[in-house]
């Protein structure tokens, strides 16, 4: 059941996003879960490969390449959809940390409802 409020909650984000900033545009609730199904794979698979191949460029910024790398799961997320578009890497990286933020209060909230 958490898995499904997630997904849901997920795709509201990407939604909100959309709204909130221009760069990113969402054509439907539908393209939204599907965006989002498709995030939280790139999420899974791909973004720790690259997290350890740009470990030294991770470390030497202080962390700060992480931020690069969600707007490139992000960026490529869109690339892969019709129903999300991405207007360039600079609205993937504003879209990228909106989208985060809005998931961090999703998981407290989820926490909260659905404590392990």
């Amino acid at each position: 059941m958490k898995f499904i409020f997630k997904w849901l909650l997920s795709a509201v984000a990407l939604l909100t996003v959309a709204y909130l900033y221009g760069g990113v545009v969402v054509t439907s609730f539908g393209s939204a879960l599907l965006a989002a199904a498709v995030l939280g794979a790139l999420n899974t698979v791909l973004r720790p490969v690259l997290v350890l191949l740009t470990l030294p460029v991770t470390v030497i910024t202080l962390g700060l390449f992480l931020f690069v790398i969600n707007a490139l799961m992000f960026w490529a997320s869109a690339a892969l959809l019709s129903g999300l578009d991405v207007r360039g890497f600079g609205a993937a990286l504003l879209g990228s940390l909106i989208y985060s933020v809005l998931q961090l209060a999703i998981d407290f909230v989820l926490e909260r409802l659905f404590p392990d």
